[in-house]
């Protein structure tokens, strides 16, 4: 009996692995194989270190990473500015429905945040409409008395420290 090609070479015992190819020879497509780095040898001898060993290790610089070789610098943190509570203050002629609009045109509430301002405004005589640095409280108390004149009302704002 005669065998038939089949265009697929039989194996042969002294074939060796191409390298880099794994031992099939192929693509290893999928494989986790990855190249190996060597490691990146450490810092630069010392010359009075003796041959063979390893080298000495200097005391460590605070303002150098030995590992990375980065220069680091600490940077000083910067303060807080201090904050400031806009008050709204309750008076008995401003309309419930001119203390919600302003509450949402000028401090940014929703309908709903603004309303419950509103009512803790009414009930307590007082009531936080926002938090913020001197200048932008500042600038945000006298846009509510603006707006209150512009109207004729007599709704009153005040700034104090957080």
């Amino acid at each position: 009996m005669q065998s038939v090609p089949t265009g697929i070479p039989a194996a042969r015992s002294d074939r060796r692995p191409i390298e880099g190819r794994g031992v099939r020879g192929g693509c290893d497509r999928g494989s986790s194989r990855r190249p190996v780095l060597e490691a990146v040898a450490g810092p630069p001898a010392d010359p009075s270190d003796p041959p063979g060993r390893p080298p000495s290790r200097r005391p460590a610089d605070p303002a150098r990473d030995e590992e990375r070789g980065l220069a680091t610098k600490q940077r000083p943190k910067a303060d807080r500015p201090p904050r400031f509570k806009v008050l709204l203050f309750n008076d008995d002629y401003t309309p419930m429905e001119f203390v919600v609009q302003v509450l949402e045109q000028l401090f940014g509430k929703s309908p709903s945040a603004a309303t419950q301002i509103m009512l803790q405004i009414h009930r307590s005589g007082i009531g936080v409409a926002g938090v913020y640095v001197l200048e932008v409280a500042e600038t945000k108390s006298t846009m509510v008395h603006r707006m209150a004149e512009e109207r004729g009302y007599p709704l009153r704002s005040g700034v104090e420290k957080e």
